[in-house]
């Protein structure tokens, strides 16, 4: 008699669509083995199966100022600390000067909550970016942000977002969702926007045409069916926003919680915090099958180190991320490494037994012949 699991994966690999109850199960049940089996499957049906994608990219931090104080942050300054900095148009430019020099293709920025920044700030700086670096693709502000800039302005997000579009905002990044359950963000962000309000902001940023990623970072001490209830609500948004826009995330990025040099190291429950490396490719698989309207699974070699970054791509993930040339925020928090070379992302695909191709926001190939 089969066991219960085996059962859900031959219904999934028929095309039958995993309920929360269903996935929780596999993640609890699966062999190791069989559960990445049954990712890559799924994998296979969905992108090429001999192709790892990459982008060449920077994050730019453009200020560390933020007033919501999350436990989990090690990055952010109040305002008037003496480390607190905001970025000049100039200071972004040399950044954008490096990212080019590369064979960049974009720039993600994200910050934090600066309470004094208006939104004439933000569409100045989209302006001045479009005007002088027409070549770089602007993917910036998480919904959090977003959020936080339309109740300073106390105008609506669509109407945020929109002018931020026309000053030059190509897509919107899926920074900000950590856990949507909102047990989880009372519990370690209570100032931020709540798991409906993430969800309002990338229903409208969609709704106008932004690329937008989805994200989720586990390791909050939460429960497996809060784990299950974040991929849910995601899914059902994608479902809605292709239905009504044909439109919607392109791809998923989850990694695990990193709370060295954060508040949540000296919590008397920092022990129930963090997931382990086997955890999270256990995870990569249960969303490769769950989320089975997201083309798109990306591998988290900043919080997971080379070697299990390159052992997601046998649990259901084709992209490895991108160089990334800089990051602050969750390196902040205790990562090993914040940066790694085209030639480095290249030798690890290839490492894994695929071939690597370079990629666009929207995983449109710029160089499927790469050489590096």
């Amino acid at each position: 008699m089969s066991e219960a699991w085996e059962t859900i994966l031959q219904e999934t690999s028929l095309g039958k669509r995993l309920t929360p109850d269903e996935a929780a199960l596999l993640y609890r049940s699966a062999p190791f083995r069989a559960l990445g089996r049954a990712a890559r499957r799924r994998r296979i049906e969905r992108v090429d199966p001999g192709k790892v994608t990459y982008l060449i990219d920077r994050n730019i931090n453009y200020t560390n100022v933020c007033i919501t104080d999350c436990q989990f942050c090690a990055f952010y300054r109040p305002p008037g600390h003496d480390e607190a900095y905001t970025l000049s148009n100039e200071q972004i430019g040399r950044k954008i000067e490096e990212t080019l020099a590369i064979g960049g293709t974009r720039i993600l920025m994200q910050g934090g909550h600066h309470p004094d920044l208006p939104l004439t700030w933000y569409t100045d700086l989209l302006g001045w970016i479009r005007a002088h670096f027409p070549a770089i693709e602007i993917d910036a502000f998480s919904p959090s942000e977003i959020d936080h800039i339309a109740s300073l302005e106390r105008i609506t997000i669509l109407e945020t977002l929109e002018r931020l579009k026309e000053a030059g905002l190509a897509g919107l990044p899926g920074g900000g969702g950590e856990m949507l359950d909102d047990e989880v963000r009372r519990r370690v962000s209570p100032k931020k926007q709540d798991a409906a309000g993430w969800l309002e902001v990338m229903r409208r940023a969609q709704a106008i045409g932004l690329a937008t990623t989805c994200t989720q970072v586990i390791g909050f001490g939460e429960t497996l069916e809060q784990r299950i209830g974040h991929l849910s609500r995601l899914r059902d948004l994608q479902d809605e926003s292709q239905a009504e826009h044909g439109n919607g995330f392109i791809a998923f990025i989850a990694w695990t919680l990193q709370t060295a040099n954060t508040p949540l190291a000296s919590s008397a429950q920092k022990r129930t915090y963090g997931a382990t490396g086997g955890e999270y490719l256990r995870h990569v698989a249960v969303s490769r099958l769950f989320l089975d309207n997201v083309d798109h699974i990306q591998s988290s070699w900043p919080t997971q180190g080379e070697r299990v970054a390159r052992m997601a791509l046998g649990f259901g993930a084709d992209d490895f991320g991108s160089t990334m040339l800089e990051e602050n925020v969750v390196s902040s928090a205790g990562t090993t490494r914040c940066s790694m070379s085209e030639a480095e992302i290249c030798t690890q695909i290839r490492r894994a037994g695929f071939k690597p191709a370079q990629r666009d926001t929207r995983y449109q190939l710029i160089n499927s012949e790469v050489q590096a």
